[in-house]
């Protein structure tokens, strides 16, 4: 079929006006982000790599589209002294540590409980914002913030019961906990640079740095002969990481902020979770039970009740 008559069937059937709809980009986006922990555990299983060696190689093949981000922004004018080091900041904190520590945490617990421990990240702005900016925490948000910490330990007590070596199941939760915090700090600081500079320019600077940190880490404890010899289906899971887990629903986000506003985008983040367990289902094999809907089902409306209480 030729380019032309594509054309004309995507403008005959109205899919590009549909395919570029703010609320389609945002659950393309949730999507992405979820299909992130598949690959790290299809990765895991499938050969004994390391987690610092597997984030590194996803990071050497996503550089070139972070830069190609920033690119294409590039007549939103220079950046600031001050812009630079918060976009460094927001790179080690959002994409290095957060990562870093997910990677590790990852080797530890099932796909679906790690997403659910990263979904608690609203209720750590909120504290963090109480400790750190000075932001009283109304009283109607500690409710739901309890209701995200049962459904946690709910999901936990799911994973227990799963595994016969339950203090992997502690380490593994700590080391995403860790994630969340990391990415919560990052939450706090990226809304008014990404106002200030634009948020496709700020996630493609700040990816960009991000790598280069994750490339320091793996020269200083690593080798870089190794990612040549690694077998072709690590290759594959990491560039799938790469672009679907990584650039391409950070511009599907941002596509989708422009089109909805901030806070609608945000509200199908919560697609993420079931997404993830639903994948990990299908894909991985893990189990569900009802302790694990459970879990869900708190964290999921925790974390709902807590948007509309603020």
């Amino acid at each position: 079929m030729s380019k032309a008559l594509v054309q004309q069937f995507v403008a005959r059937e109205g899919l590009s006006q549909y395919l570029l709809d703010g609320r389609v980009l945002a659950m393309l986006a949730a999507a992405g982000f979820s299909m992130k922990a598949i690959f790290v555990k299809l990765s895991y299983a499938a050969y004994p790599v390391d987690p610092i060696t597997l984030l590194a190689l996803r990071m050497v093949l996503a550089l070139p589209l972070f830069l190609l981000l920033a690119w294409r922004e590039r007549g939103a004018g220079p950046l600031g002294r001050q812009d630079i080091w918060l976009l460094l900041l927001i790179g080690f904190l959002g994409y290095y540590l957060s990562s870093l520590t997910d990677f590790i945490g990852l080797f530890y617990i099932s796909a679906g409980l790690e997403r659910l421990i990263l979904f608690t990240y609203p209720t750590l702005v909120l504290l963090f914002g109480a400790v750190l900016l000075k932001q009283p925490i109304p009283a109607k948000a500690w409710p739901p913030m309890l209701v995200c910490y049962i459904g946690i330990f709910a999901a936990v007590g799911h994973d227990l019961q799963q595994r016969a070596d339950g203090h992997t199941v502690l380490i593994g939760a700590a080391w995403v906990f860790a994630s969340a915090v990391s990415y919560a700090l990052y939450y706090l600081g990226v809304g008014k640079l990404a106002k200030r500079i634009g948020s496709t320019r700020m996630a493609g600077w700040a990816g960009a740095a991000s790598s280069g940190m994750v490339l320091a880490h793996f020269a200083a404890v690593g080798d870089f002969t190794v990612l040549p010899k690694l077998p072709g289906i690590i290759w594959g899971y990491s560039a799938a990481m790469a672009v679907f887990s990584t650039v391409l629903p950070i511009a599907l986000l941002a596509a989708a902020i422009r089109r909805l506003g901030a806070g609608v985008a945000a509200g199908y983040a919560t697609l993420g979770p079931v997404l993830t367990i639903v994948f990990a289902w299908l894909l991985l094999g893990e189990s569900f039970t009802w302790m694990q809907a459970l879990g869900l089902g708190l964290v999921m409306g925790g974390v709902s009740w807590l948007a509309r209480s603020k």
